[in-house]
């Protein structure tokens, strides 16, 4: 697959930022997005103007509302879709994928009603299929469109793949890391969606940048003790995929889970700051799941059950985080 031709699938502004990634890198790509007048109207201006307005598409990058012919003509499918979506599309897909074609997907969640990782729904789905990867990182759509600095890592189970996908992304201002722990970086980027909302909730009660510290540094202990519960690698969880993606997302205001938790604590329910917001708030579904996990798997993850009851049994967002202080001192450890 020396010159590969991808579709990317979702034309919201992370599939957008992918699919204009790899075409600026030389490869032959197009877009896939369910409304036909979007796709139109991104063909004739060349701008994803719902979701990235202002910043100019490669003239190179195709456009597509027809889901067959997207997926019939390329070797390597992308998926950025809501996790939530994962397993319809990947069903979707299962007629396509065979033999040496690749799915890689840029989602970031746990199933809802089964808190399966989306590897494990690939591997149910597509049992045949053994070109497939993850990508994820501390990534913003609009500052990789933008050409700012990014990087971010590729995960296979099959280290030579997971380095061949890499190179796929890997550009002048994108830089990738190959990596075999597939569980670890669909952990990290997961479990770091929750913990954005419980960081935009103490930023909006105005509790401060100390709080803001302490919210990432115990977080990342309960993603990383988590995640090694499950079969995660300490050094992805504490990289790009983890670490890194975490600080990004509960720090700056591009993050749509930062800034739900920020709604919550002006008031708003979750139906109102999922309106204002305007896109999928992944962090919402992956709540219920990471806390159904904690709780089949025995690990203590205090601010997952804070956030849990604020958004499923009415807490109040200031009574969560007094809930958080007020805990009995223990031995600082992961």
């Amino acid at each position: 697959m020396a010159n590969p031709q991808f579709t990317v699938l979702g034309a919201g502004s992370w599939g957008t930022a992918l699919a204009a990634l790899l075409a600026r890198n030389g490869h032959a790509a197009t877009l896939w997005g369910r409304d036909i007048q979007q796709m139109r109207t991104m063909q004739v201006t060349q701008e994803n103007s719902k979701y990235l307005p202002g910043l100019p598409l490669p003239p190179t990058l195709n456009y597509t509302h027809d889901l067959t012919h997207a997926i019939a003509q390329a070797d390597t499918i992308v998926l950025a879709v809501p996790s939530h979506n994962f397993r319809d599309y990947i069903q979707k897909l299962s007629p396509w994928l065979s033999g040496d074609r690749a799915i890689i997907w840029a989602c970031k969640g746990l199933e809802k009603g089964t808190a399966k990782l989306l590897h494990e729904i690939a591997l149910e789905e597509l049992p045949s299929l053994h070109r497939v990867a993850v990508i994820s990182g501390p990534t913003f759509a609009k500052e990789v469109l933008q050409g700012l600095p990014s990087a971010a890592t590729v995960a296979a189970e099959e280290a030579d793949f997971a380095s061949l996908a890499a190179s796929w992304f890997q550009g002048e201002s994108f830089r990738t890391y190959a990596n075999t722990d597939i569980i670890g970086v669909e952990i990290g980027g997961a479990l770091k969606n929750v913990l954005a909302i419980a960081a935009g909730i103490a930023d909006g009660l105005g509790f401060g940048a100390n709080t803001r510290a302490a919210l990432i540094t115990r977080g990342l202990a309960e993603l990383m003790r988590l995640g090694e519960q499950l079969g995660g690698q300490r050094e992805t969880l504490m990289g790009l995929s983890g670490l890194g993606d975490l600080v990004l997302t509960c720090t700056d205001n591009l993050s749509r889970n930062r800034r739900f938790g920020l709604a919550l604590a002006r008031g708003l329910n979750t139906e109102q700051a999922i309106q204002e917001i305007g896109q999928a708030v992944e962090g919402i579904y992956t709540t219920a799941e990471a806390y159904r996990l904690s709780d089949q798997k025995a690990v203590d993850m205090p601010i997952v059950n804070e956030v849990y009851d604020v958004l499923y049994q009415d807490k109040d967002p200031l009574a969560a985080v007094h809930s958080l202080l007020a805990r009995a001192p223990v031995m600082e450890a992961p």
